[in-house]
């Protein structure tokens, strides 16, 4: 694969006769448009300073000087539109300029060579790219491979790697080419190709594709590919490809040009015919030169481009915000996208008669201090939220795809996998094994003195923002919404249920989100947003590229159009409403003033508009339309104002909180499991801890939040806002008092009797459904507002 773009590389120095011409004269094309805004700015203030002190003849040179400045790369520019089979305004900008040569108009030939460098400064600062060659991709690739021949292992290019060879890949390498495993197993972490953070196990016979990184011990693989035919080139070749092969945009004032450009040139030539009067036709010119085209849609766009930079959201170039204004479609990687790429602990389950949820936690943490697994990570970072004691593990070893061995207190631990099949599974464990299977969890088990005693259920969480972002990009105007993921089709489902997607594709590799997003592109303007290796070649084929490029890949960041520089997918939104607004007020600025010179046009052409008056009065047709232009940069009326300092620290306040208080929904979940098959002293036990942590956590909680949080909200969102989740309050309560009194009955009468259970559990589930959904609300309407 390296040998690969070496050649390419190579393919270029060749065409370096063609290639080092190009490049000089973009750099002279840098150069002169800022050059040129200070000449005819400089010479039109000198001239107006000469014209004021009574020097006319000095004024004039001045202002003609200006003009001649730009009469010549203006015809280069139009030379070159023209080579191209692209007539644009600046044909008529030319002809205006020559005409107040002609005809001695100074004063105007030197408004409109102004107008014209203006124009062309402030569209170079809109379109400017920056690098989009995926050098980390290049960068991350491997140069060689450790080859093992008749039991000696040696060092070889990857050029020469062939199919058959027996490769070594050791602890953190990329693996270089597609194979088989030939002794292992190999832990995998495939996230560079699948996006998913999760580690996969290879056995032997199995496919490994080049690109992945070895998460576990040394492991052999036979290739099956050479390194120019592996996975991970072709997601280079693809990257590239996509970037070349997408079409060069048509902009919002080439297709209005497309029709003032021959109404002018048919206006001047009936005023010329009509007169006789060179002058008036070069009045009509002056009038039509075409600054709503040339300063106010620039404007907009890079006033829109300000806008979106301030809201963390950096768009590469004024194209890129004119398609994002105009997309109806968005495809939506999941992992670190709509989730937030890390996993987080779900649930803590614990076998019965065994230790609590919260010792199992702890023991599995003890232990995962040691390891350094993405899920050790956040069963670690679970117990210490929960602040509870660890222990330092003895004698600990980890077998990678197996888990961690050790001691704890005394106690031999093992963290990972059961080593059961499911039909060996306790009745205990069979029900976490279900609930992973339908929430889409992974499971790490707590094997206890060689006892299965608990269990650990990690999934990664959908951000906070991500259902509010989705109604708001239905609001902004895209129609289609469609998840394409690595992951496994069971919790890409339930992602696609809860955000309402039109299509869920899961399983899916960077050769399908390609193939998927052309599919999509040719329909409709196709937004596609990404974070990983993975999706670079995607984002390079849509017609917007969006990088989650807070944590995201740099590849992916260099292929993107637009880079949301904030771990918020709720940036993307804010993007589109500012693309939607910047775009709909460039056209009223480049209508409102091509109306307006139309008006100018049709006086010149009745000879009521003379030359000079007339470029005047152009200018004062620029004027309004460049302030309505720079509207752009202001939020548009009725958008939310940032929260108040107050509000924003109680809501990171009690978004913590809820992080601290889902081991009391863990709590009474298991107290309602428990009442199915117990209603004995154990089970009243665990009625009893859970009142105690309603009384002494939870429900002082939601009054918090009831007499702080939404007064604070109230006053900048309305009290409509807090309403519903008031009521969520009360019905909590409720529930907490139901089974508060059932505890004062079953003390009464000596123990939980019968009669009571149905009515108990229920009030138990029902407690933690309104507790996840009052949650949910909270987190999505109220969180996701604060950074």
């Amino acid at each position: 694969m390296v040998r690969r773009v070496e050649h390419a590389v190579a393919d270029e120095g060749e065409r370096g006769a063609n290639v080092g011409p190009e490049a000089a004269r973009a750099a002279v094309r840098r150069l002169l448009e800022p050059a040129l805004l200070v000449t005819t700015g400089a010479a039109l203030l000198g001239g107006g300073i000469a014209w004021l002190l009574g020097d006319q003849d000095v004024a004039d040179a001045c202002w003609a000087a200006g003009t001649v400045v730009a009469v010549v790369p203006a015809v280069a520019w139009v030379v070159a539109a023209l080579c191209r089979r692209r007539a644009g305004v600046d044909l008529i900008a030319v002809l205006a300029l020559a005409g107040t040569l002609a005809v001695g108009e100074y004063l105007a030939g030197a408004l409109i060579a102004l107008m014209l460098a203006t124009g062309r400064t402030l569209e170079a600062a809109a379109e400017r790219r920056a690098s989009g060659d995926l050098r980390s991709l290049l960068e991350r690739a491997p140069r060689s491979a450790r080859r093992r021949t008749d039991g000696e292992v040696t060092v070889v290019a990857l050029a020469d790697v062939t199919v058959g060879d027996v490769l070594v890949v050791g602890p953190g390498e990329v693996v270089p080419v597609d194979g088989e495993v030939a002794a292992g197993p190999a832990v995998l972490d495939e996230s560079a190709l699948t996006g998913e953070s999760a580690q996969a196990e290879r056995g032997r016979g199995e496919a490994v594709r080049s690109g992945v990184v070895n998460a576990g011990g040394v492991f052999e693989l036979v290739a099956t590919a050479t390194a120019a035919d592996s996975t991970y080139a072709e997601i280079v070749r693809l990257a590239r490809q996509a970037s070349a092969e997408r079409a060069p945009t048509v902009r919002l004032a080439e297709r209005y040009a497309a029709w003032f450009l021959p109404l002018t040139l048919g206006v001047a030539g009936i005023a010329w015919a009509v007169s006789g009067s060179a002058e008036r036709a070069v009045a009509v010119l002056v009038v039509a030169t075409p600054c709503p085209l040339l300063l106010a849609a620039p404007v907009a766009i890079v006033s829109g481009l300000s806008r979106a930079a301030r809201r963390g959201v950096v768009v590469r170039d004024g194209g890129a915000l004119e398609r994002l204004g105009r997309a109806r479609t968005l495809v939506i990687d999941k992992t670190g996208t709509l989730t937030t790429g890390r996993p987080r602990v779900l649930q803590v389950a614990a076998a019965p008669g065994g230790p609590s949820p919260g010792e199992v936690l702890r023991l599995a943490a003890s232990l995962d201090q040691v390891s350094s697994h993405v899920l050790a990570e956040a069963i670690l970072h679970e117990a210490r939220t929960r602040n509870l004691a660890l222990s330092i593990p003895r004698e600990t070893t980890e077998e990678p795809g197996r888990g961690v061995t050790g001691t704890v207190d005394g106690r031999h631990v093992t963290v990972g996998r059961s080593g059961l099949s499911p039909s060996q599974l306790p009745d205990w464990a069979r029900a976490v094994d279900n609930r992973a299977l339908l929430d889409g969890a992974a499971i790490v088990w707590l094997v206890l003195d060689g006892t299965l005693t608990g269990a650990v259920l990690l999934h990664d969480p959908l951000r906070y923002d991500a259902p509010r972002t989705v109604r708001r990009l239905r609001t902004a105007g895209l129609t289609r919404l469609l998840m394409l993921t690595g992951d496994r089709p069971e919790p890409a489902r339930q992602v696609g249920a809860v955000l309402g997607l039109d299509e869920v594709r899961a399983g899916q590799l960077p050769t399908d989100k390609i193939a998927a997003v052309r599919g999509e592109s040719a329909r409709a303007v196709t937004v596609m947003v990404g974070d990983g290796i993975n999706d670079a070649p995607a984002l390079a084929a849509a017609d917007v590229g969006v990088a989650m490029g807070a944590r995201g890949a740099t590849s992916a960041s260099e292929a993107a159009d637009v880079i949301l520089t904030t771990d918020r997918v709720g940036r993307l939104a804010d993007a589109m409403d500012i693309a939607a607004r910047a775009r709909r007020i460039a056209v009223q600025s480049a209508a409102g003033g091509m109306g307006m010179s139309l008006a100018a046009m049709v006086a010149a052409l009745l000879g009521r508009l003379p030359p000079a008056p007339g470029a005047l009065l152009q200018e004062a047709i620029d004027v309004a339309v460049i302030l309505n232009a720079l509207r752009a940069l202001l939020p548009a009326r009725g958008t939310r104002p940032a929260l108040e300092p107050e509000a924003e620290s109680l809501i990171h306040r009690f978004a913590a909180e809820h992080d601290d208080l889902r081991d009391t929904l863990d709590a009474i979940r298991e107290a309602a499991g428990l009442l199915t098959a117990d209603h004995g002293p154990r089970a009243l036990t665990a009625v009893r801890d859970v009142d105690r942590l309603l009384t002494t956590r939870l429900l002082p909680h939601e009054r918090a939040e009831e007499h702080q949080l939404y007064p604070a909200l109230d006053q900048q969102l309305g009290p409509e806002t807090t309403d519903t989740m008031s009521r969520a309050h009360a019905e909590i309560e409720r529930l907490a008092r139901r089974i508060a009194t059932h505890l004062r009955l079953a003390e009464e009468q000596g123990g939980l009797q019968h009669e009571q259970l149905d009515d108990l559990r229920a009030s138990l589930y029902g407690l933690h459904t309104v507790l996840r959904l009052h949650f949910a609300q909270e987190e999505e309407s109220y969180f996701s507002l604060a950074p």
